[in-house]
C-alpha cells in the first residue's frame, strides 16, 4: 500500500509538471497570469457578495409577492432550485472536463446572477428565474474543479478552505451593507449595486481568469463523448448500500443535513417575519454566525479532533445541532435566537469531521467515490429540505396575514400575528422536526466505528468503485473525482 501511495504521488507530480509546461508554452487561453487559487477566490467573493447585498430586500419582496403562503412558496422556490442543481451538477462537471473550466465558470456565474436585476423589474419573474437558475447554480463545483486542476493533492484542503472562508467573508459584511443602503437610499440602489458587482464578476472571468485545463490536457477536446454514467446524478447514490460503514455515514449525513438545508432556506425569513428582527439585526446575526462558524471550523475543530477523536467530534457536533434546532423551535424571544445561533456555529463542526472520518477510513482509490456519495446526498437534501420546511410551516399555519411596512419601519412593525399566537407553544415547528431528525442521525452515528479501513472490505466494493472512473480523465486515479465537499458545507 505504501508503494502504491508513492507511485500515486509521483504520478500527481508528473501531471502537475505537465500542466505547468503546457501553460508556459501558451496552451492556455487569454487571462491575467497563470491560473491560481486567487482567481477562484475573487470569482466566489464577487458572486456571493452581490447576493449578500440582497438579503434584506429579498425578504421584503418575497412577502410582498406571496403574502398568504410566504414560507411555503419560499420552500418551493429554493427546493426546485436545489433539485435542479443536484440533477445538473454531474453533467456540468463532466462537460467542464472536456470543454474547460473558464467557459463553465462564465456560464454558471451569469445564470446564477441573472435574476438579480429582475427583483425590481418583475418580482414574479425574479422568483421564477431563481428556480430555473438552479440548472446552472453550481459555481462551487466548477470552482473546486478549477482549484483541483492547479493544485497538488496535499495542497487541496488548504485551497478549498481558502475558497470557503472567502464565501463566508463575503456574507459577513454584504447583508449589513445592503440593509444600511436600503434603509438610507432605498432597495432600488441595492439592486443596481448588486447587478453592477455581478457584471464585474462576469467581466473578471472574461478578461482576467485564465483556463486551468489547457486544451492539450483535455481528452479529445470538443469531440469527447459524455457517457450517461458521468451525467447521472443518482449514480453515486446507487452505491450507498454496498458497504455497511458507508451506509451508516450516508444515513447520518442525510438525517442531519436535511433539516440544515431547510433551515438555511427559511431561517432568515423566520427571523424577519415571526421574530420581528429588523433588516440590520438579520444582517448582524448573519455576520456574527459567520465569524463564529469560521472559528468553530478552524480552531475548535482542530482542538476537538486531537483531544476527543474523530467520531466523538461528530457526535458532539450532532448534539449541538439538536440543541440549536430545539432552541429555534421553542424559542419565542430574540435573545433566544442569538443564543441558539452561537450553538449553531458550534454544530458546524459536524460535516468537516465526517469528511475527515471518510478520508481516513476509505482507501486512496476509493476517496472520490465515497465522498461523491456524501456530496450527492447533500445535494439531494438541498432540494428536499427547503420544500419540507416550507410545507411544515404551511400545515402549522405559521404565516403572516398582514404585509410588513417598508423603509425604516421594517423592524418595528408590531401588528398582531394571529397565527403566530396560536402556535406560541411551538413557534417554529419545522425546527422541532429537524431536531428529531438529527437525534436519529446521532443514534445512527453511534454505530460508526472509530477506525475502519474500507480497503480491507469486500473486493466487489473495490471493483465497483473502480468501474466508474472518468474514461477520458487526464488526471491520476485519485484526482479524477475530486470530492467537492465544501460546495454544500458552506
Amino acid at each position: 500500500m505504501t508503494q502504491g501511495k508513492k507511485k500515486k504521488r509521483a504520478a500527481n507530480r508528473s501531471i502537475m509538471l505537465a500542466k505547468k509546461i503546457i501553460i508556459k508554452d501558451g496552451g492556455t487561453p487569454q487571462g491575467i497570469g497563470s491560473p491560481s487559487v486567487y482567481h477562484a477566490v475573487i470569482v466566489i467573493f464577487l458572486e456571493f457578495f452581490a447576493w449578500g447585498l440582497l438579503t434584506a430586500p429579498t425578504l421584503v419582496v418575497l412577502h410582498e409577492t406571496f403574502p398568504k403562503h410566504t414560507f411555503l412558496m419560499n420552500g418551493l422556490i429554493q427546493g426546485v432550485k436545489g433539485l435542479l442543481s443536484f440533477l445538473s451538477a454531474p453533467l456540468i462537471g463532466a462537460l467542464s472536463d472536456v470543454w474547460g473550466r473558464k467557459s463553465f465558470l462564465l456560464l454558471t456565474v451569469f445564470f446564477t446572477c441573472a435574476p438579480i436585476p429582475l427583483m425590481k423589474i418583475s418580482p414574479w419573474w425574479y422568483f421564477a428565474v431563481i428556480s430555473v437558475s438552479g440548472v446552472f447554480a453550481v459555481t462551487f463545483s466548477v470552482v473546486f474543479a478549477y482549484v483541483a486542476d492547479i493544485t497538488q493533492e496535499h495542497e487541496r484542503s488548504m485551497a478549498y478552505g481558502l475558497v470557503s472562508a472567502t464565501f463566508a467573508a463575503s456574507l459577513v459584511t454584504s447583508p449589513a451593507i445592503g440593509a444600511y443602503l436600503g434603509r438610507v437610499y432605498g432597495d432600488s440602489l441595492v439592486v443596481v449595486l448588486a447587478t453592477a458587482i455581478a457584471l464585474l464578476d462576469i467581466c473578471f472571468i472574461l478578461v482576467a481568469v485564465p483556463e486551468s485545463l489547457p486544451e492539450k490536457m483535455r481528452p479529445a477536446s470538443w469531440g469527447a463523448p459524455i457517457s450517461w454514467e458521468q451525467a447521472d446524478p443518482f449514480a453515486s447514490l446507487k452505491k450507498v448500500g454496498q458497504d455497511s460503514i458507508v451506509l451508516l455515514i450516508c444515513i447520518t449525513v442525510f438525517l442531519s443535513y436535511l433539516p440544515e438545508a431547510g433551515q438555511y432556506s427559511s431561517f432568515f425569513l423566520y427571523l424577519r417575519q415571526i421574530m420581528k428582527f429588523s433588516p440590520e439585526s438579520v444582517a448582524a446575526f448573519i455576520a456574527v454566525l459567520g465569524i463564529l462558524s469560521i472559528i468553530a471550523q478552524t480552531i475548535v475543530l482542530s482542538l476537538l479532533m486531537r483531544s476527543i477523536g474523530n467520531k466523538n467530534t461528530i457526535l458532539l457536533g450532532l448534539g449541538f445541532q439538536i440543541l440549536q434546532l430545539a432552541w429555534y423551535g421553542f424559542g419565542s424571544e430574540p435573545w433566544m435566537m442569538w443564543a441558539a445561533g452561537a450553538v449553531a456555529a458550534m454544530s458546524s463542526i459536524t460535516f468537516p469531521a465526517v469528511s475527515a472520518l471518510v478520508s481516513r477510513t476509505a482507501d486512496a482509490d476509493q476517496q472520490g467515490v465515497v465522498q461523491g456519495m456524501i456530496t450527492g446526498i447533500r445535494g439531494l437534501c438541498n432540494g428536499l429540505g427547503p420544500a419540507l420546511y416550507g410545507f411544515i410551516f404551511y400545515i402549522f399555519h405559521v404565516e403572516l396575514k398582514e404585509l410588513p411596512m417598508t423603509g425604516t419601519d421594517l423592524g418595528t412593525n408590531t401588528s398582531p400575528q394571529h397565527h403566530f399566537e396560536q402556535n406560541s407553544i411551538i413557534p417554529g415547528p419545522p425546527f422541532l422536526f429537524g431536531a428529531c431528525s438529527v437525534l436519529l442521525a446521532l443514534l445512527v452515528a453511534l454505530f460508526i466505528p472509530e477506525h475502519t479501513n474500507l480497503s480491507l472490505r469486500s473486493s466487489s466494493w473495490r471493483k465497483h468503485c473502480g468501474s466508474h472512473s472518468h474514461p477520458h480523465s487526464a488526471q491520476a486515479p485519485g484526482e479524477a473525482k475530486e470530492p467537492l465537499l465544501q460546495d454544500t458545507n458552506v
